[in-house]
């Protein structure tokens, strides 16, 4: 089976490496190789009644599958070099914002058209966030919501699937060098191709590095963020939501000077799960359409530890953490901020009494067993700096939900065109290491497929 080009992943990287291969030459053979299901059969078995918590599935088809972990979310593609990846670093920030622009486009074209593009340029909240010791960073976001964000990638793949072939369920095993390309090495079947991108994800990232000590690429170590999801009632941020949706606030903790951030806040949304090789962590969801908004905000507050010599393993450090929470809950623990700072682990009857409606099922239990002092200390005096700028965060039926660990690949060796040490093999999205986000890894795929058309 041979091709001119094999992509292994159809997540974000993957998708727009073959929307511009097949836009920009009809005439060169594409395969993409994915290890989960079609977008159509991707379904968690969790529903809140029969089954109300992970049972660790195989394949974790909110990680894996057409769209990547990405299909799942509230299609959020922030437009900015400031957070998301540092792919500007190797293609120029210009360039970077032009095709991050670009990947907008096209997602409008393919059923976005409608959806609101955000900015906290010009607003009033900068101001307010520097009077109060915390830093609101500067972005445009368009918000898809996680049905529109659905409707997008099932237009695409019907743009794509008569160009490009498609084999789901086929994880890849071995990359191999050859004299004239790459042979791709999978359970029952073997290819070959002239130009090979690999764009995994996050939940590749334990495959990559496999990849990367065989064939001698060099990788350095990432960092790993760890920390928990709040929900509270949208009107305690719904001036800031309304406004920015997405605000990114940066708090540089008094204590230990580590900084605290916001991650994906959803509006209106739902706290989910999700598997990463056998974790359960936690993870948010909202809804373009309001007949799915509920009556809450979730957003997560994250701390990144980056590591020194000779530890090398971040993600290990994230994953142990994870499954210690795994013990204690059987899953996710959720956590009353009350209880938190009092000292006593959470109860159902606490939790039911509570003024905030919890939208996940989750264990009760108590934070403090799982994660580090240092890193609660400064979730802790974060909730208390939001309070300042959205009164009530800090409200004792603030809930929070542990643990929310997102795992960052080791930054593997590439050049400025995104190419490994072997000409020809190309390492993109989330997997590399080098983007966190929606809108980067989508931007790298389209920066590859120009770049390797010009050597095929």
């Amino acid at each position: 089976m041979k091709y001119d080009v094999i992509i292994i992943g159809a997540g974000p990287g993957g998708i727009y490496t073959a929307y511009e291969l097949q836009k920009l030459r009809s005439d060169i053979k594409i395969a993409v190789i994915e290890a989960g299901q079609p977008l159509e059969k991707r379904h968690c078995p969790i529903d809140g009644e029969k089954i109300k918590a992970c049972i660790n599935c195989k394949r974790c088809s909110m990680m894996s599958g057409f769209g990547g972990a990405g299909a799942f979310s509230d299609g959020k593609y922030n437009i900015t070099n400031s957070f998301g990846g540092t792919l500007y670093e190797y293609i120029g920030k210009k360039r970077a914002l032009d095709l991050m622009h670009y990947v907008d486009a096209i997602n409008l074209r393919y059923g976005g058209e409608g959806t609101k593009l955000y900015s906290t340029a010009g607003t009033q909240f900068k101001e307010i966030c520097i009077q109060n010791n915390l830093n609101l960073l500067d972005a445009s976001v368009r918000h898809l919501g996680t049905d529109i964000n659905y409707v997008v990638l099932q237009n695409l793949y019907q743009k794509l699937r008569t160009r490009v072939d498609f084999f789901f369920n086929l994880p890849v095993h071995s990359v191999h060098v050859e004299e004239d390309g790459y042979e791709v090495c999978c359970d029952d079947r073997t290819f070959h191709c002239k130009k090979c991108v690999v764009s995994v994800g996050r939940s590749g990232s334990k495959w990559i590095e496999q990849v990367c000590h065989e064939l001698g690429i060099g990788t350095k170590s990432n960092r790993v963020d760890i920390g928990v999801r709040v929900e509270l009632p949208a009107v305690v941020f719904s001036h800031l939501t309304d406004e920015l949706y997405e605000s990114k606030i940066v708090y540089r903790t008094e204590k230990f000077e580590d900084n605290v951030r916001t991650f994906c806040m959803n509006p209106y949304g739902a706290v989910v799960t999700e598997n990463t090789n056998g974790i359960v962590t936690v993870n948010g969801h909202s809804y373009e359409d309001k007949t799915k908004h509920t009556d809450n905000t979730n957003f997560a507050l994250l701390v990144s530890k980056h590591f020194s010599e000779p530890f090398k393993d971040s993600n290990g450090y994230g994953e142990s953490i994870a499954r210690l929470s795994n013990m204690l809950g059987g899953g996710v623990i959720v956590q009353r901020f009350g209880d938190l700072i009092r000292g006593r682990r959470s109860t159902v009857k606490r939790v039911e009494e509570g003024l905030v409606t919890p939208t996940l099922t989750a264990t009760p239990g108590d934070l403090s067993l799982v994660l580090p002092k240092r890193i609660l200390d400064g979730i802790i005096e974060m909730i208390y700096a939001l309070d300042r700028i959205a009164p009530g965060t800090a409200n004792d039926d603030t809930l929070l939900y542990g643990v929310e660990v997102k795992f960052y690949n080791m930054e593997v060796e590439v050049n400025e065109h995104l190419e490994t040490c072997h000409k020809g093999l190309y390492v993109i999205g989330d997997g590399s290491g080098i983007t966190h986000s929606l809108s980067h890894a989508s931007a790298s795929g389209v920066y590859v497929a120009r770049d390797l058309l010009e050597h095929i």
